[in-house]
């Protein structure tokens, strides 16, 4: 299955067995993003998350117990 990143159109290749690829093409809704940006990301919000400046409201979804 072919994806775009949605921070920097990247064109990557998923595996059409990959339950990431499934999510994608039963729900178009969800986006794609690339490892880089998404490793970007992270280092940017755990930086910010120890300023102690930044506020990390948090859900009480199930899914988020792990983050």
């Amino acid at each position: 299955m072919r994806v775009k990143c949605v921070l920097c159109d990247e064109i990557g290749q998923l595996p059409d067995d990959l339950p990431l690829a499934k999510k994608l093409r039963n729900h178009p809704i969800n986006t794609y993003m690339c490892e880089t940006c998404h490793e970007r990301i992270a280092d940017e919000t755990s930086k910010r998350l120890a300023t102690g400046n930044f506020t990390f409201y948090r859900s009480s979804h199930v899914s988020e117990k792990d983050f």
